[in-house]
């Protein structure tokens, strides 16, 4: 079996991020918007460093601004997930770019995106589930109203919170009340930590949020202290590193520490965060791994399957994802 082949599960993917650049341009041709600006001469999305990244994938998402482009974008990204082998997905979703933070237009972008989703799951078997997001640098205020959003939507799809954006502004501790709101509706937390901020950051978003994932994570191997109590408790790190290669978190594939995380017995899964931002699939992930760490598929095994067991999903979702890993 070709790493293509081996069934995957993903914790770590953004929707808007997720989206083709062809399908950006062309949406937004058909709206006559110009954003050409947000291409390089190839056609991907052009970007620098992480700020410029962040303004580009904002000015990306202008194009999507109804519930049937979010259908489109949802079934276009799950088609491109599936043939790479992704048979449960989590994904975040920000009502900030979904209505605007308004809950009943939020409502609306959400039926359509699961209306999608059910779609692809029929037709490419691929399981999806929502992780309503705040962005960190939109401030807490608006969190709160994004908070809100996952609240009143929370249930067997929406099933958990948790926050992206630029990590370098404001502390967790700002946006502890809408963590509280949504930990209080049923949702389980996760938040970005230990990307652009060091362990202090990691630190500070399981005591002052109390998340049971951390999206990346790996700049805990610079606090070994820390490593050990994420192994001794269990936390799970959504790590993504063709996106910190990208990003230049890291100057290469053999300086990531994802092995050393691995080694030291923490719960490290793999995920492409903003795929066509930082050319890479879920195979491309596992091939790289496989070539840099030597890494076989009893590891890849074992990668799946901390990932299944770590995902929001329901009990009988997470038992029937386990089964088609271990038949495969």
């Amino acid at each position: 079996m070709t790493t293509r082949d081996m069934p995957k599960v993903e914790l770590h993917l953004h929707l808007e991020g997720a989206a083709p650049p062809d399908f950006i341009r062309g949406l937004a041709k058909e709206k006559s918007i110009d954003i050409s600006g947000i291409f390089n001469e190839q056609g991907g999305y052009r970007f620098g460093d992480f700020r410029e990244f962040l303004r580009i994938y904002e000015a990306a998402t202008e194009p999507l601004s109804t519930p049937e482009d979010y259908h489109r974008l949802t079934r276009a990204v799950l088609a491109e997930s599936a043939a790479h082998g992704v048979v449960y997905s989590e994904t975040f979703l920000s009502p900030d770019f979904c209505g605007g933070r308004d809950v009943g237009a939020w409502r609306e972008y959400l039926h359509a995106i699961r209306e999608a989703a059910d779609q692809a799951e029929a037709q490419d078997g691929i399981t999806l589930r929502g992780i309503v997001t705040c962005i960190r640098h939109f401030g807490p205020e608006k969190a709160r109203e994004v908070a809100l959003c996952a609240a009143e939507t929370a249930g067997d799809w929406i099933v958990g919170f948790g926050i992206a954006g630029d990590e370098r502004i404001g502390q967790p501790k700002d946006f502890a009340w809408s963590f509280d709101m949504a930990r209080e509706a049923g949702l389980r937390l996760t938040a970005h930590a230990g990307e652009w901020g060091g362990p202090e950051s990691i630190r500070a978003a399981l005591h002052d949020l109390r998340v049971e994932r951390i999206g990346h994570g790996v700049r805990a191997i610079e606090d070994l202290a820390l490593v050990d109590e994420l192994a001794e408790n269990g936390i799970v790190l959504e790590v993504c590193p063709g996106s910190n290669v990208a990003l230049r978190v890291y100057p290469n594939w053999r300086a990531h520490p994802i092995g050393q995380l691995y080694d030291r017995g923490v719960k490290v899964t793999v995920s492409t965060d903003d795929p066509p931002f930082f050319h890479t699939t879920m195979s491309y992930e596992f091939d790289r791994l496989a070539d840099t760490f030597d890494w076989d598929d009893g590891v890849f095994e074992t990668l799946n399957r901390t990932a299944a067991e770590a995902a929001f999903c329901d009990a009988d979702t997470r038992a029937r994802i386990l089964k088609r890993l271990e038949t495969a």
